[in-house]
């Protein structure tokens, strides 16, 4: 069992940057591959970047590219999600999960966070 606690959420203005934090409980999170998602109202569950359970493979959705980040600190059991450059259609509840499959699939994450609010206003 894995719990998934995210922070760092909030009201920036478009172009501003922040920075994402997912603490898991339980001592098998350097097992787990982890992703970032979001939902934006009206919309699905949307697939942001993930990385592997050593931090060694990371993939981006082309929404991500080039201005997010994806991290891990095993030792802290702790997953980031640096934004940058951001801009209104980033909008939306950004959730962590946790996987033992490396996927971009939204069902094959089994764990997931209560997830945090990021608006980006012009």
């Amino acid at each position: 069992q894995v719990q998934l606690v995210e922070s760092g959420g909030g009201l920036v203005q478009a172009g501003a940057s922040l920075r994402l934090s997912c603490v898991a409980s339980g001592r098998t999170f350097s097992s787990y591959h982890m992703g970032w998602f979001r939902q934006a109202p009206g919309k699905e569950r949307e697939f942001v970047a993930g990385i592997t359970f050593n931090g060694g493979g990371k993939v981006y959705a082309d929404s991500a590219k080039g201005r997010f980040t994806i991290s891990r600190a095993n030792a802290e059991n702790t997953v980031y999600l640096q934004m940058n450059s951001l801009k209104l259609e980033d909008t939306a509840v950004y959730y962590c999960a946790a996987s033992s499959v490396w996927t971009r699939r939204r069902d094959a994450y089994t764990y997931w966070g209560q997830g945090t609010q990021v608006t980006v206003s012009s």
